[in-house]
């Protein structure tokens, strides 16, 4: 039984923090032995379990793709759908094992893989600092996910609210021309705000999944 290795909390996502996972995130050819010993510490939480959070998981994207499949094909002409997602315990498994790059969250790994072959966009807005922007998009594209636009905060949204913040890069999606036809995320923090059509919880399980 696989069970949760915290290494990485929305809340811990600081200056201090980004410095552990520039140390972390070494070149492919040097990624850390599954089940090496973890980066950053983080307050004690239950552990959850691997096979249940992908179940859960699961069950939410089942509800997502028939969505998405619809939407997809009944876009209309000339227009640019946008889907927006979180990355950590979203699109990446974070906190199931340390290793670099991260593997991608299979059920959303689905959903983006047959929105992305269909000219959909994939936006990912997450609260980690511009430190790590390279090794996370690297992580990403090596995951699978085509990247049409990252987000990352600089210095500055450090100290601003991550809801807002992450609201404030769904407008800017939208500046450029997009329609976000879903926004998913695992923290009310990724879906509050608006600006998109539909939106997607998955599991964090009172906020002990980053």
């Amino acid at each position: 039984m696989q069970t949760r290795r915290p290494w990485l909390r929305r809340a811990s996502v600081t200056a201090v923090s980004a410095a552990a996972l520039v140390a972390m995130a070494a070149p492919a050819d040097a990624a850390a032995p599954a089940g090496a010993a973890t980066a950053v510490t983080t307050a004690a939480a239950a552990d959850v379990d691997y096979a249940t959070w992908q179940k859960d998981c699961q069950a939410v994207m089942d509800q997502a793709l028939p969505y998405l499949k619809q939407r997809i094909a009944a876009a209309k002409p000339g227009e640019k759908q946008a889907i927006v997602f979180d990355i950590d315990n979203t699109t990446l498994e974070t906190d199931f094992g340390f290793s670099y790059p991260q593997p991608a969250n299979k059920p959303v790994l689905e959903a983006a893989r047959y929105a992305q072959e269909r000219g959909v966009a994939l936006f990912f807005v997450t609260a980690r600092p511009d430190i790590i922007h390279s090794f996370t998009e690297y992580n990403l594209k090596q995951a699978g996910y085509q990247v049409s636009g990252l987000y990352v905060r600089n210095f500055i949204d450090l100290f601003k609210n991550v809801a807002e913040y992450k609201t404030a890069q769904r407008v800017d999606v939208e500046r450029k021309g997009y329609t976000i036809i879903a926004n998913i995320g695992n923290s009310a923090t990724d879906l509050s705000g608006g600006h998109a059509e539909k939106t997607y919880k998955l599991p964090d399980y009172d906020g002990q999944l980053s």
